[in-house]
């Protein structure tokens, strides 16, 4: 299959020239090894199964050997073999080099408490990246028309129309962001997210620490994190969904498994630097690394969604937030979410490092004017965050076109976003 650019391959290479060594992490099928493999010169693939008896020899005798090769180095799924870590680290040290090598994992490595400690952290020998799943702009479902570096440059004046109708934002959501799926047939390629959640549930999960846990609570505890999807549900609240399958203690050490494999990736809460003496709820918003994961979780089809809206419009979020995430991160920002306690909240907040933010609502095809209400007053009670007011205020959508409103809200659909 060719090779799609990825939004990540230019700041991955920038981050690279940067650094000793690079650590790509994210989901396991999101492209992290694909991705790589345009950045190196040589390759080590640990779980290769001509290579593993070797490459655990070595790993555990003479790890260094294992490193020998053209620069950059790609070392996939490194976590197999942890001693590789201090070993990169330690060449970097050696050598003071950049651009040394490039580290893969679908999984933070399972370790005693003593060996982490005797692991040392890597700070300004390696630097860590996220990869996600791939956009719509990146699976050429979003003609990407509409830059979300432009709107926070201060661009307004786009003329974009989306072509993708609801039904066919149902099965994107069904269908996700993995990279095999986009050049798939359409008939198999909802099979993709049903398959994740079925790894996941029955051995992923278990190899994220090395501790045995029931499939079956798994599943159960993915559909739970899935009817609460974009919302605040609390661990307690999750617990209490599964009162008659397991505790809180239990439902705790369940998602702590499946953040080790990057299955969770929530939404951090964002706190305005004058907003002080302002009371905030600071609960992180529960979201998938795809929305794919939560439409498998349910067991839910593209015709399912299209008749349960609410269900649909959750799922619908979460793909946004995967999108933002993809496009903000070469303006080094990050996606968070804003709830105080008049119930006054945004679905998202696109911080970037250098101070400037905007504020976001999602809505699948109603409600524009009460998103658009409560972004205005998002920004008359925060006025500046350190000086900066918002760049922008937008609304988006799955479907229309692009417009700005009366009062100066940005209405944009999905399927025209893009880097």
């Amino acid at each position: 299959m060719k090779y799609l650019p990825r939004i990540a391959d230019d700041y991955f290479r920038t981050r690279l020239n940067s650094t000793g060594a690079l650590l790509i992490e994210g989901p396991k099928w999101c492209g992290k090894t694909t991705t790589a493999e345009q950045l190196c010169s040589s390759e080590l693939y640990m779980q290769n199964p001509d290579e593993r008896e070797s490459n655990m020899y070595y790993a555990s005798k003479r790890p260094s050997k294992l490193l020998e090769g053209d620069r950059p180095r790609l070392i996939d799924e490194w976590q197999t073999a942890p001693v590789l870590w201090d070993a990169v680290r330690f060449a970097v040290d050696k050598e003071k080099g950049r651009g040394m090598f490039i580290l893969t994992g679908s999984a933070v490595p399972n370790l005693k408490r003593e060996e982490e400690e005797k692991m040392h952290s890597g700070t300004g020998r390696i630097s860590r990246v996220r990869m996600h799943t791939m956009s719509l702009f990146e699976s050429k479902e979003s003609d990407g028309s509409i830059s979300l570096a432009g709107l926070f440059e201060g661009k307004d004046d786009y003329s974009a129309k989306s072509d993708l109708t609801l039904e066919r934002m149902a099965f994107l959501v069904c269908r996700g962001g993995w990279p095999a799926t986009i050049e798939m047939d359409e008939r198999y390629s909802l099979r993709t997210a049903k398959d994740y959640v079925e790894s996941v549930s029955t051995s992923d999960i278990s190899r994220a620490d090395g501790v045995m846990r029931d499939q079956y609570l798994a599943r159960a505890l993915l559909a739970s994190l899935a009817r609460n999807i974009c919302t605040l549900a609390d661990t307690t609240a999750i617990a209490e969904d599964l009162r008659n399958y397991a505790t809180r203690k239990t439902v705790t050490e369940y998602i702590s498994a499946l953040r080790k494999i990057f299955v969770c990736e929530d939404v951090p809460a964002w706190r305005p630097s004058l907003m002080s003496k302002a009371r905030l709820r600071l609960t992180a918003k529960r979201c998938f690394s795809d929305p794919s994961i939560a439409a498998a979780a349910l067991n839910a089809s593209p015709e399912m969604l299209l008749k349960d809206h609410s269900a649909f419009g959750s799922i619908f979020e979460s793909l946004c937030v995967r999108d933002l995430r993809a496009y903000i991160q070469p303006l080094e920002g990050t996606v968070m979410h804003y709830h105080d306690n008049t119930g006054l909240e945004a679905d998202m907040i696109l911080a970037l490092d250098d101070g400037r933010w905007a504020a976001v609502e999602v809505k699948l095809h109603s409600g524009e004017d009460l998103a658009a209400e409560n972004l205005l007053r998002i920004r008359k009670k925060t006025k500046t965050v350190g000086g900066i007011e918002p760049s922008f205020l937008a609304i988006i959508t799955a479907t229309g076109m692009f417009r700005v409103r009366d009062d100066g809200v940005l209405v944009i659909p999905i399927g025209c976003l893009g880097p």
